[in-house]
């Protein structure tokens, strides 16, 4: 498993100058795109601060793309139909960008990176953006910097947007708080899927997929169809309106491809045929926002060597139970708010 490294050097040329590097994306320049997602993806203090102009910039473009999220279980196919997918949408003269999150190791916290390699055909297309990203400490099946990824990739004129999540768990549902429609892949005859798959997810997704709906699987897939539709049957409608649609593909054969883009496009039509889309968009905005004052914050008490130290004694009060997570978390805010007096 080698190691990532965000840190890489970049051109001068273009990490020096933001608006440069800026123009660049606009003129869909590929390589600026490949740069500017390594340089957000940085962990140096000077690339962050480089890092958000570029961001600042490319937010003031309006962002009308469509923003796709899709889980699922690992070895349920993500990535096979995804690469499916995408070759069907670039015959309808559009331009799939894909970000693949993998899963990082907690010991090295190195990741494969392995899902560019397994759309062979998708990445070598000049209509489509894969660009993996590990997924590090960060829950939610999303990596560190997804949100700054999407902004930068609709800059660089690439619309829809795919998030391929690391898999499916109750963490992973934090893609549907950046995403316009949330996908959840199902592979058939994985056991009970209805007990096996988290209540919450299924209530999020928009459109529940039956994938690997090939060869000695039919009639197992038919039987999850029949599973999935029944229960959603005991959900309803959405808010918006949208009732979640179940199909079966198989990306292997290549069926039911048609059926999935055709079924997004609905989707699209809906949401923003009513004020819905242009809530989400309010609702991710506002996710961004509270997630970056949050990190901020924690951050305060990992920078400042003093702040630091109360922060690790109190944390070490609280896992010996001597502090309950309430009394440390009053005594730190306590803290932050007499920082300087």
């Amino acid at each position: 498993m080698s190691n990532f490294n965000p840190n890489i050097k970049f051109r001068k040329k273009t990490y020096s100058d933001i608006r440069k590097l800026f123009e660049q994306l606009v003129s869909k320049d590929r390589f600026a795109l490949s740069e500017a997602i390594t340089l957000i993806e940085s962990e140096k203090e000077e690339h962050k601060k480089i890092a958000k102009e570029l961001i600042n910039k490319c937010l003031v473009k309006t962002q009308n793309t469509h923003r796709i999220g899709l889980t699922g279980s690992p070895g349920v196919g993500k990535s096979t139909l995804l690469e499916s997918l995408g070759l069907h949408i670039i015959k309808q003269d559009k331009k799939p960008a894909i970000l693949a999150i993998d899963p990082s190791s907690n010991k090295t916290k190195g990741s494969i990176l392995g899902d560019k390699t397994r759309m062979n055909l998708l990445s070598v297309s000049e209509k489509a953006f894969i660009r993996p990203s590990p997924s590090g400490s960060t829950l939610g099946g999303v990596a560190q910097k997804t949100r700054e990824s999407i902004i930068l990739v609709e800059t660089a004129g690439f619309n829809p947007v795919f998030i391929e999540t690391v898999g499916v768990g109750q963490s992973e549902i934090a893609v549907h708080s950046m995403t316009d429609i949330f996908i959840l892949l199902i592979q058939p005859g994985s056991g009970d899927e209805i007990q096996g798959i988290k209540r919450g997810i299924m209530e999020m997704a928009d459109i529940i997929v039956i994938n690997k709906a090939d060869k000695d699987n039919i009639t197992k897939a038919k039987t999850s169809f029949n599973h999935y539709s029944n229960a959603m049957k005991l959900f309803g409608k959405k808010d918006n309106g949208w009732e979640t649609k179940i199909l079966m593909t198989s990306a292997i054969e290549n069926t039911g491809i048609d059926e999935l883009w055709s079924t997004i496009c609905d989707f699209e039509k809906h949401i923003k045929s009513t004020k819905h889309f242009e809530d989400k968009r309010k609702k991710q905005n506002i996710n961004w926002f509270q997630d970056y004052l949050f990190k901020k914050i924690l951050n305060i008490y990992k920078s400042d060597k003093d702040m630091s130290e109360k922060f690790n004694e109190i944390e070490s009060k609280v896992s010996k139970g001597i502090l309950s997570p309430y009394q440390a978390g009053d005594l730190l805010f306590d803290l932050l708010l007499n920082r300087g007096k």
